[in-house]
């Protein structure tokens, strides 16, 4: 295939002090001090003359628009800018390299939409979307309705406390606290089906953010989710919050697409490796994610089942 460049759509600075409005980031949070020295995000070049057997691709050419889910209210992982509705972060610099991959231009040719946890399934297998990118975990009960290419990224379930939470140190001091999780979450059925070991009360919410503002003002003791997650929410609000630091689950994060196209899943397991291959995966890591205190780790290997 014959490539051409195109460039990311923000730098990390703005990654940074966008992520910190997102539930009520401050001046002086960590993004506002560092973006001058943050990593910038790379470029990727967009393949031409795609030509692959698969029904979605083909009226995604039709349209000349890839339609990809993806999460709004994650720092540094899948956050919308409220002001300029822009998306940016880990997830969606993902994407982005996907679409290139597949002959999109990543800054014009991506229609991003902001879908909710409980009904990706729905908006993958009735074609709401192309692709589903977005936290998501696989899991066999999924494979059931969608197909996955990756995983990507291997995450760990994990506990978001208030900064001065002493008594809460991993997932066996829950018992008889109140943990708040998204509802259809993976992390949110793993405390509720195990209530004997965790032995917690749970508070299903609607969006991460509502789960973060409860935590704040002491209406739960605990947030849980993919600890990517919460230390993006812990990185904006340093004073207020912090991660435990335990993982007690494997989540791996795949691409959600209708089920059986096994061309496009093919195309796009070739996309993600080859973009770990050329060092795009690591910079996107870095200038994102990589901003909220986590450390990089090499990606797991792609499951071509």
């Amino acid at each position: 295939m014959k490539l051409r460049k195109t460039g990311a759509a923000a730098a990390a600075a703005i990654v940074l002090s966008l992520a910190a409005t997102a539930c009520g980031g401050k001046e002086g949070d960590p993004g506002d001090e560092s973006g001058a020295d943050s990593p910038e995000l790379p470029t990727y070049a967009v393949a031409e003359n795609v030509d692959i057997d698969s029904s979605v691709l083909k009226a995604a050419q039709d349209r000349g628009k890839l339609v990809i889910g993806s999460k709004a209210d994650q720092p540094f992982l899948g956050f919308q800018d409220p002001r300029t509705k822009e998306y940016e972060g880990f997830d969606v610099e993902i994407a982005k390299m996907i679409a290139a991959s597949l002959g999109f231009d990543p800054e014009k040719e991506i229609e991003f939409k902001t879908i909710d946890s409980s009904i990706r399934e729905t908006a993958v297998a009735n074609g709401q979307v192309d692709l589903m990118i977005g936290t998501y975990t696989i899991n066999d009960e999924r494979k059931n309705q969608v197909d996955f290419a990756g995983p990507y990224y291997m995450a760990g379930q994990d506990l978001l406390v208030r900064k001065d939470e002493e008594e809460i140190k991993g997932p066996d001091t829950i018992q008889g606290k109140t943990v708040c999780s998204i509802k259809g979450s993976t992390p949110l059925r793993n405390i509720t089906e195990n209530k004997d070991r965790f032995g917690a009360d749970t508070v299903e919410l609607g969006k991460y953010t509502d789960c973060v503002k409860q935590l704040v003002d002491g209406q739960v003791d605990a947030m849980t989710t993919d600890d990517a997650i919460l230390k993006g929410y812990a990185a904006q609000r340093p004073d207020d919050l912090k991660v435990v630091g335990e993982t007690f689950s494997e989540e791996p994060y795949g691409i959600g697409l209708k089920k059986g196209d096994d061309a496009l899943r093919e195309a796009v397991n070739d996309a993600i490796q080859s973009h770990i291959d050329n060092g795009d995966y690591r910079k996107a890591y870095d200038a994102t994610l990589g901003q909220s205190g986590s450390e990089f780790t090499e990606p797991p290997a792609l499951d071509r089942y």
